[in-house]
């Protein structure tokens, strides 16, 4: 059985290697992220093992007649034409849990640097400039943090403001009473978090529900001068109704581990391309625009990266993957309709 791995560097090749071959498995490795230039190397793989810029579409799946299972290395899965893959009668695993703590404390990061204006004193100091000129910045604690999804990370999230000594106000469609008093935080209504929060952290995964869920509507409805960060997916956040905050001081700064259309920052050859849509050239517009102002720090989709965080991720998609080679599948997003 051939597994074919798309997005890996030369560690996570090793790895994989070493693992997965005693079961078995033929392996082939692509650093790229896979696409119709490069779908000839998976046409025979029963496995692939990819990433979250390798997009599986039903147009790619049609092309490979020999895939019975997919294991992303991610916990999102938007990536994945999920109703074509229970069609095709393809399984596919992800990475439930594995950087909670890893992506709560990068969500920290950017915060600390709009707040403490760390990104400004860098870009100062490097040309030699020691003034303290718009560089003042604020105290988290005492402030109130509206935390957007409180699952694993946002709980982290919401673990960590306490040490801060924040206030925390929670927003999710699951409530955990429980650790909402062991951790002194409140649960609110959606509008309430816009209304209360002077930094507001996104921690929701992308679905069709989700997209653009902050947009313009919902910044008329924020407190003035709110931070907010995103270090779940870029399209939960309307890019143009971003700029637009920003420029109407409804957003005082804004921390981004992830961009809408961020795969077109990557690889801006694809905006030469004359088939590319219009609206999609309007957002990679706006991306550039963002990446210029000073109130903005972006970082480029980093949250997860941590050494600790990566390994946790290989082991449980080796795990994943010989599930699926022992007929035991584990940590299942489609699961094998004729086992169910």
């Amino acid at each position: 059985m051939k597994a074919v791995c798309f997005e890996t560097v030369s560690w996570e090749r090793r790895y994989l290697r070493r693992v997965l071959e005693p079961v078995g498995l033929t392996t082939q490795f692509v650093p790229e992220p896979l696409g119709e230039q490069n779908l000839r190397t998976a046409r025979n793989a029963s496995i692939l093992c990819i990433f979250i810029y390798s997009a599986i579409t039903p147009s790619l799946l049609r092309q490979l007649p020999q895939l019975r299972f997919i294991a992303t290395r991610s916990t999102g899965f938007d990536h994945i034409a999920l109703d074509a893959c229970r069609k095709r009668r393809v399984v596919v695993s992800n990475v439930p849990s594995y950087g909670e703590n890893t992506v709560a404390e990068h969500t920290f990061a950017l915060i600390l640097s709009l707040s403490r204006n760390i990104h400004k004193a860098y870009v100062k100091t490097i040309k030699g400039d020691f003034s303290l000129e718009g560089l003042e910045g604020f105290d988290l604690k005492g402030k109130t943090i509206g935390v957007l999804g409180a699952g694993h990370i946002g709980f982290h999230v919401i673990k960590m403001a306490r040490g801060f000594g924040m206030n925390v106000l929670a927003h999710d469609v699951r409530r955990n009473v429980f650790l909402s008093e062991v951790l002194d935080f409140r649960y609110v209504s959606f509008e309430e978090l816009l209304r209360h929060s002077d930094i507001l952290s996104l921690h929701l995964p992308y679905m069709p529900a989700t997209h653009h869920l902050i947009n313009r509507e919902t910044f008329r409805k924020m407190k003035r001068g709110v931070l907010l960060i995103n270090t779940a997916r870029g399209a939960l956040v309307d890019t143009d109704a971003l700029v637009w905050a920003l420029d109407e001081g409804i957003v005082a700064g804004a921390g981004l581990d992830v961009l809408e259309g961020e795969e077109l920052v990557k690889e801006e050859r694809q905006l030469l391309s004359r088939s590319f849509p219009k609206e999609k050239l309007a957002t990679a517009l706006k991306n550039h625009i963002l990446l210029h102002r000073e109130n903005v720090v972006i970082t480029p989709h980093i949250a997860f990266d941590s050494k600790e965080a990566l390994q946790r991720i290989l082991e449980t998609t080796a795990a994943n993957i010989a599930g699926f080679m022992k007929a035991s599948p584990v940590n299942l997003i489609v699961g094998n309709p004729a086992r169910s």
